[in-house]
């Protein structure tokens, strides 16, 4: 008989103020003999907070591969490792997803426990109205490939949620009330959960200059939401088109390229869309 695989635990940990950690994951921190972290000096302080004695394994970004291999090592020797990143849930906007494939490709248990999130904790407090929202992480760094990439989400009608850097931010803003346009609703979540945690919701065409015109709210990671799309009049004759065309039975994919030739409204977005109505 083949050896069971101890199991790989997926742990969110605290953006950053401590007493947001689970009694679960504190319970799992404490017993596994392992901890593959994104930044082990990071990591390290919080396991000593938490009475870990579990060793330390890097996981980062630049060494996913190889961390993978020692990870399915460990396991196959009977040892449970438990996988974090410095703040918030692994495998979301954070290494940890290439761990996961390769424990699952080799027949282990990938046990994951729920926690933390800054995509999910700016949401709620966002107040945006819309009843799907799509999550995007961090944008291209350059900004002729950020405009390709808001491009392509210009015309979708969820709300988009984004992370950030603050040597970004600015371009980054600068870039979204440019392509999406100044009317939407901007909502800047910085530092969540820690001691300068702000959430501000202002129209995209001001943003720019309200984070100019103080430079502390420049400082700490951000998540930046948009609202979605209203539509225009191309945007509703292409849905009337995508409708009747999907009407005549043709494939979604298909009936999203005629609708936008005709109308010259966004393929990705009709794509989207014809999913939708499909759905």
């Amino acid at each position: 008989m083949t050896k069971e695989l101890a199991p790989l635990y997926v742990v969110p940990t605290p953006l950053g103020n401590l007493k947001d950690i689970s009694e679960r994951a504190r319970e799992i921190l404490a017993a596994v003999p392992w901890v593959a972290a994104e930044d082990t000096r990071h990591s390290g302080p919080l396991l000593k907070h938490l009475g870990s004695q579990a060793r330390l394994l890097a996981a980062h970004e630049h060494n996913e591969a190889e961390a993978a291999q020692q990870i399915l090592a460990r396991l196959e020797a009977g040892e449970a490792v438990a996988l974090v990143s410095d703040a918030g849930t692994p495998a979301i906007s954070d290494p940890g997803a290439r761990i996961v494939a390769r424990v699952r490709a080799a027949g282990g248990r990938v046990i994951p426990l729920p926690g933390p999130c800054a995509a999910a904790t700016a949401l709620s407090a966002a107040g945006l109205e819309e009843d799907h929202w799509l999550f995007y992480g961090f944008l291209p760094s350059k900004s002729g490939q950020r405009q390709k990439a808001l491009e392509v989400l210009r015309d979708l009608p969820y709300a988009l949620v984004f992370y950030e850097a603050p040597h970004r931010v600015l371009e980054t803003v600068a870039d979204l009330a440019a392509v999406l346009g100044a009317e939407r609703t901007l909502v800047v979540a910085r530092e969540l959960t820690k001691l300068f945690e702000s959430v501000h919701s202002l129209p995209l065409g001001e943003a720019l200059s309200w984070l100019e015109a103080d430079p502390n709210r420049q400082k700490g990671e951000f998540v930046l939401l948009v609202s979605g799309s209203r539509g225009d009049g191309r945007d509703q004759e292409a849905e009337r088109v995508l409708r009747l065309l999907l009407a005549d039975g043709l494939p979604v994919k298909q009936a999203a390229r005629l609708a936008a030739a005709i109308t010259g409204a966004a393929k990705n977005a009709l794509y989207e869309q014809a999913l939708a109505l499909k759905g």
